[in-house]
Order: structure tokens, then sequence, then C-alpha cells
């Protein structure tokens, strides 16, 4: 039997974009991912795996705080989320995921500008991998990120729900 040092708190929540499982350990937010996206499995293994933890379907207070703050950003009342996060991943996907945070709500960049404001200027594929592998969606908003040519391009939730969450972003 396998002697686990964490446990990760699952609950779903339905948004008007679509199903998101949010998880979390202690007292930070963990995952919010879309229940259809294919990495979605991949992003809870990753999490079981780096923290050595089990998953519980069970609610706590900062899923409770996550579902009020989503609640207020599909109503259009929140422009900035204060959960505290605990995203997992390698040094640079950490550091791809820490300047989507740095996008301003309603704002766009694209990787080709993420990619360069982190010093990679030609590593955009690797950001753009790195993008794809963020487990916790809209509060750090890959959404945000658009083609060079202003396009939509891919996103774990599909490409309406991102449509949805610019939208959103775009009427506050």
């Amino acid at each position: 039997m396998k002697n686990y040092r964490h446990t990760i708190n699952l609950q779903y929540y339905h948004s008007p974009c679509g199903e998101l499982v949010l998880a979390s350990v202690g007292d930070e937010l963990c995952l919010c991912d879309w229940t259809n996206n294919p990495c979605a499995e991949r992003n809870m293994h990753r999490l079981t795996r780096y923290l050595n933890a089990e998953l519980k379907i069970e609610t706590s207070p900062v899923l409770s705080e996550t579902q009020r703050q989503l609640d207020e950003y599909f109503a259009g009342n929140r422009n900035v989320f204060s959960v505290l996060l605990h995203p997992v991943g390698t040094d640079f996907q950490l550091q791809v995921w820490n300047a989507l945070l740095n996008i301003p709500h309603g704002a766009t960049r694209s990787y080709k500008q993420i990619a360069t404001g982190i010093g990679y200027p030609d590593a955009v594929r690797a950001v753009a991998g790195a993008i794809g592998a963020n487990g916790i969606s809209i509060l750090i908003p890959c959404h945000r990120v658009i083609g060079s040519n202003r396009s939509l391009t891919g996103y774990a939730g599909g490409l309406e729900a991102k449509r949805m969450l610019l939208e959103i972003e775009k009427n506050e």
C-alpha cells in the first residue's frame, strides 16, 4: 500500500463554457481543467505524481472560494482572482505560466510575444506546448494567448469556450 504525503481534493464546477474539474492541495488551487480536455487525465496524473498525493472527491475551503470567484468572473463582476495557486510543471512551464499571469484582463498576447517576453524568442512551439499543458485554466489565463495574425488558436476547453472567455473580458 502506497503512503501518500498529500491529499488532492476534487470538485466539479459547471461553467457557462463547459464543465471544469477543480482540485486543491492544502490551501492552494492546483487544477482548474476542462473535463472534456484530452489532457485533463494527464494533468491529474502529473499532480498525483509530483505531489505524491491521492485524489479524493471532496470540497475544501479553497475549492469553495474558487467556485465563488469563478461565479463572479462569469457574471462579469471579477477581473482578478485572489485564490492561491499551486501550479505543477517543469521550470520552463512555470516560467511560461507566470508570464500568462501578467497578461492584463481583457488583453491578449501572441505566442511569439510570450516567447520573447520570457527571453526565448525562437521557442514559440515550446511556449505553445507549455501553454497547452497549463492545468489551471482561466485563473492562469491561457485563453488570452492568440495567434500572431490575431486568430484564435487551440484551447483545451475548445475554441468556443476561448471565444466566450475573451468576450466576457471584453464586455467588462
